[in-house]
């Protein structure tokens, strides 16, 4: 086993070192999909996968037991079928039988070995073991029990019935990984990942370049076709956003996601179109994104900051104009966020209920001097940390504060400190987004539950409030639409009262892809789904 495992380590090395001097070898340009990182990807280890970069990476690679599919509809993936019973707190998978591991020599002489139940059972309790330290811990917090009754057979007990749970399964976070090869990895596992899905791990060039190569036992099929269409995806990590904008239009890249102020006004007109210049060339996909844009206001920062004043939180709420801000920042692109964390699309987005948050100067002012009041009669200064992407934004929000005689700093961070500092509670006044991980509002009010304090989990403000916990531990329990709405509504007037966050708008999906590029559909949870694609020959 040593001799074999030097010869394959061996045969890797030589590959990177044919690779390094081309680009995807013996590969079609036509059959590569390439797309750029500018923010880069920290692990390819779904337990780690909170960050989109790495989200969209492991869903080449990774399966779980469910998948959404472009309707935000769960659907069978590993498991073929489920039965749920004991009122909602059983959970009961039925297992294909022709889903196997990408290859590797610790498998032995097949170098692959089919998933079974224990697979699962392995993988989920990894993600919950405080040895992991993995941020999506907290995705099974409500689970009691799991376990493999058959090879084919996985069941999970739930403490209570919990409507959403098959929609959180969809998560990257709960990808079946393979024992062996995480056990003798370690930590390399996130460099060197072993999964099931339609692409496998081929080569990592830190800040250059990733390699996915065809997986040609995946079990997925169209139409009698075994999936994927392409033989590789390769991804860049061009930093620059001009840069990258200028490799899409020479035709290097093929796919451009998202609005950057670098290229925004160069490609779509000020009511958010697509130039006449570019149709030929490109298509424009658009539609409703469940992801929230805000700020983050760190909680424990202790009363004698500012930003510990509720006073002066619900101040930056209304003296931002969002309406303004979308139409000049973002070509029309995306919803003001006139109501809480919710974005619209949801059940349970509903602003007049939740009081929600305008453009009110005047009331604003009256706050401030309240603020004023307790500071000795000045206000003090306060730092929004931001990335440069965001720059023109904050600044925008910075020049808005200071018109109100709110003194805020605007510092750019690299992207790997922001999300350092967010994840380990450092950063009083940040820049933050959610992307739904499941369709379900509780997604969203899950990061100010005060058990989901990070790095445990996603509460990334340190917002604690007890009426708030116990709306939220209703909401889990509750199965009834109706009563569940009610509860997000509550919970969401709370944020909108305390002000630990200062949303700014709920997103839209807007993806630039050439038209030679099929088979690429957007979804509401920007998902990054390549098993379908195809480039045509024009």
């Amino acid at each position: 086993m040593i001799k074999t495992a030097w010869i394959q380590r061996s045969a890797v090395c030589l590959f990177m070192l044919i690779f390094s001097c081309s680009t995807v070898p013996e590969v079609p340009e036509e059959t590569v999909f390439r797309y750029n990182e500018s923010t880069g990807i920290s692990t390819l280890d779904p337990a780690f996968a909170r960050e989109q970069s790495s989200i969209w990476a492991c869903n080449q690679l990774f399966n779980g037991l469910v998948q959404m599919n472009d309707d935000l509809e769960v659907i069978p993936c590993i498991a073929q079928s489920w039965t749920i019973s004991d009122s909602g707190r059983t959970y009961t998978f039925a297992l294909r039988d022709d889903v196997f591991f990408h290859s590797h020599f610790l498998f032995g002489e097949d170098s692959t070995r089919r998933v079974v139940a224990s697979d699962f059972e392995y993988s989920f309790y990894r993600l919950t073991d405080p040895k992991t330290a993995s941020p999506g811990a907290w995705v099974l917090q409500g689970v009691s029990s799991i376990s493999a009754t058959h090879q084919d057979t996985l069941v999970i007990h739930l403490k209570e019935p919990f409507s959403p749970f098959l929609g959180m399964l969809t998560m990257k976070y709960c990808s079946v990984v393979p024992r062996e090869i995480v056990e003798d990895l370690g930590d390399q596992f996130g460099r060197e990942p072993i999964g099931t899905g339609p692409f496998s791990f081929q080569w990592w060039s830190t800040d250059e370049k990733l390699v996915f190569r065809k997986n040609p036992l995946y079990f997925e099929f169209e139409e009698g076709v075994r999936l994927p269409y392409l033989e590789a995806v390769a991804i860049d990590f061009i930093t620059d956003r001009q840069a990258a904008f200028l490799e899409f239009l020479k035709g290097d890249i093929d796919l451009l996601s998202g609005l950057d102020a670098s290229y925004k006004d160069e490609l779509l007109t000020s009511d958010g179109v697509l130039k006449e210049e570019y149709e030929g060339r490109f298509q424009l996909q658009k539609l409703p994104y469940l992801n929230t844009e805000y700020l983050a206001i760190n909680q424990s920062w202790g009363e004698e900051q500012v930003i510990s004043d509720v006073e002066f939180r619900r101040a930056l709420n209304l003296s931002v104009d969002r309406v303004k801000m979308m139409r000049y920042l973002r070509n029309g692109i995306g919803h003001p966020a006139d109501g809480g964390m919710i974005p619209s699309g949801l059940k349970g987005y509903h602003p007049a209920r939740t009081g929600g948050y305008s453009f009110q100067p005047d009331s604003a002012k009256v706050l401030l001097e309240m603020v004023r009041s307790r500071h000795n009669g000045a206000i003090p200064s306060v730092t929004l940390n931001t990335t440069s992407n965001y720059l023109d934004l904050c600044e925008y929000l910075q020049s808005s504060w200071n018109k109100m005689g709110i003194p805020v700093e605007v510092e750019v961070l690299p992207a790997p400190t922001l999300r350092e500092g967010k994840a380990e509670g450092t950063l009083a006044f940040f820049r933050a987004s959610w992307i739904a991980d499941y369709p379900d509002a509780e997604n969203y009010l899950s990061l100010f539950y005060s058990e989901n304090f990070t790095p445990n989990g996603p509460n990334y403000t340190f917002f604690s409030n007890a009426e708030y916990d116990r709306l939220y531990a209703l909401v889990r329990a509750s199965t009834e639409d109706g009563e569940r709405i009610e509860y997000y509504q509550k919970m969401d007037s709370i944020l909108v009262a305390e002000s630990p966050v200062v949303p700014l708008f709920y997103d839209e999906v807007v993806r630039f892809v050439p038209r030679s590029v099929e088979g690429l559909t957007p979804n509401a949870l920007n998902l990054l789904d390549l098993k379908r694609v195809f480039k045509s020959v024009r």
